[in-house]
């Protein structure tokens, strides 16, 4: 068992009361104390706000040129085939295909200037979604791998099951998981020669115990592609991947068919067999507590909603995904990360064209990204839920004949709504072409200790590695503050 080894010594940056007296008692400021209590109360601690996130991860990376930093007084080899329209945000220029999301733009921030070095799909969406580089050098590999830096939710998970202070049980108490993955494992529905399991969403290092509850949707070939067409209920069914489907789930048939145990067999071998072992039951006790919790039945199933709601969302695999997010952390989970995922084609990964970005990605986010705030807050959740919405890199400024765009780590933006984000901002500003920072980016590291904080979690937080070493959650990352004020 990983044991943790501190506990939050401030928030969100403020000088805690803690810290504030005793630096005060020791005479390190000088202050009498009514001074000191006057200072308290000048510099109070940002309570977190945030009971859930709900993390929108766009991968293959979007372009911030045809998004949320368009240039139109740029050169016609880089400002690209899409127009800016006003939003309700000043300082945004917003593509056009956006103009649902322009209208609601007073309700999210956006930070223009995120920016990283590891300009790969697998070794980006690790880093996005740890906050830690990954240690496979660029080209060096595809999957995810046990000695991978924990996913943010799967931080949430551990601290969340050892009901630490710092997470109280909730979701745990009810017989609903802490983290969930919708609607694949990530690079499941991409074709290669293997299956992928791109690495980020996973516990790493801290234990498979802690890996998020995934779904299972199905392609039905390789061509289809259903997050930009309609998916029937048939086909949503949001099984937990592994498991038989909903309609079987009695206790009877469980109790012969443990699935789980195929599953995980093959993956057993790569970890010390004691260590693993016990990481494999406590999963598979999780699992089989899930798919016999009605609690749990409830919420995945998406019939139960309103045919005006699911059609606001849209149809497709994302904006159904997204809905199935709001329906679980209405029920309790805390971390809910929604793939957008990368099939061959018609793919954020726009190499060759951006004209199926312009058809159909881009009017797909448009209405699942606006419906969902719109949602959160007609049902007074969005003061309480964290939207984090990015890809893991952006695209070149400069594009090819056909306005794709190649892979560009640089500079790359990030929508945040919830849980206290001041909407209508535009943090960092980027050079002409949208290809540099001209103020100081963004990195990974500060996106996660901003997600951190919002939840209560301390990132500079210490947990034990498989050798038993402290290692802080977040380092060389700092919350970023303006979103909040």
């Amino acid at each position: 068992m990983l044991n943790l080894l501190g506990q939050p010594h401030s928030t969100c940056g403020a000088i805690s009361r803690r810290d504030l007296l005793q630096a005060g008692g020791a005479g390190l400021f000088g202050l009498s104390l009514p001074q000191l209590l006057r200072a308290e109360a000048a510099s109070p601690e940002r309570q977190p706000q945030a009971k859930s996130v709900i993390f929108l991860f766009l991968f293959g990376g979007p372009s911030q040129l045809e998004t949320f930093d368009m240039k139109p007084e740029a050169t016609s080899k880089v400002r690209g085939p899409y127009s800016p329209i006003a939003s309700r945000t000043p300082d945004l220029r917003i593509c056009e295909l956006l103009s649902q999301c322009a209208t609601i733009s007073d309700k999210f921030a956006v930070v223009r200037t995120l920016s990283h070095s590891y300009n790969d799909h697998s070794g980006g969406g690790h880093y996005i979604q740890t906050g830690k580089r990954w240690q496979i050098p660029v080209g060096g590999g595809f999957n995810a791998t046990p000695q991978d830096w924990p996913s943010i939710g799967s931080v949430t998970e551990y601290l969340s099951q050892n009901r630490t202070s710092v997470l109280p049980t909730n979701a745990a108490a009810a017989g609903l998981p802490n983290y969930v993955v919708l609607p694949n494992s990530l690079g499941k529905i991409q074709t290669y020669s293997v299956r992928l399991q791109r690495p980020g969403e996973y516990a790493g290092w801290l234990g498979r115990g802690y890996d998020p509850v995934t779904t299972s949707i199905e392609k039905k070939d390789e061509k289809d592609n259903p997050y930009i067409r309609n998916c029937t209920d048939d086909e949503l069914t949001f099984q937990i991947d592994g498991l038989i489907s909903p309609a079987a789930m009695t206790l009877d048939r469980l109790n012969r068919r443990q699935s789980l145990l195929t599953q995980f067999d093959k993956g057993l071998r790569q970890f010390d067999q004691k260590t693993a072992l016990a990481a494999y039951n406590q999963f598979q006790q999780r699992a089989m507590a899930l798919v016999t919790s009605e609690r749990t039945r409830k919420a995945l199933d998406l019939r139960q909603e309103p045919v005006t709601i699911r059609n606001r969302y849209g149809r497709h695999l994302f904006g159904q995904s997204t809905l199935m997010a709001r329906r679980l952390v209405e029920a309790g989970v805390r971390y809910v990360t929604v793939h957008w995922d990368a099939p061959d084609g018609l793919s954020w990964d726009s190499h060759a064209s951006s004209k199926d970005v312009g058809q159909h990605l881009i009017p797909n986010l448009d209405q699942t990204l606006s419906a969902l705030l719109v949602d959160l807050e007609e049902r007074g959740l969005l003061d309480e839920t964290l939207v984090v919405c990015l890809g893991e890199m952006g695209r070149t400024p400069v594009g090819n004949a056909n306005w794709g765009r190649d892979h560009w780590s640089t500079l790359f933006p990030a929508v945040l709504a919830g849980a206290g984000i001041q909407g209508g901002r535009v943090l960092g500003q980027s050079d002409k072409d949208a290809a540099y920072a001209i103020t100081p980016p963004y990195k990974p590291e500060d996106l996660a200790a901003t997600i951190y904080s919002a939840l209560g979690i301390d990132p500079e937080m210490r947990l034990s590695d498989t050798q038993g070493r402290p290692v802080q959650l977040v380092e060389e990352g700092r919350p970023i503050h303006e979103l909040f004020s």
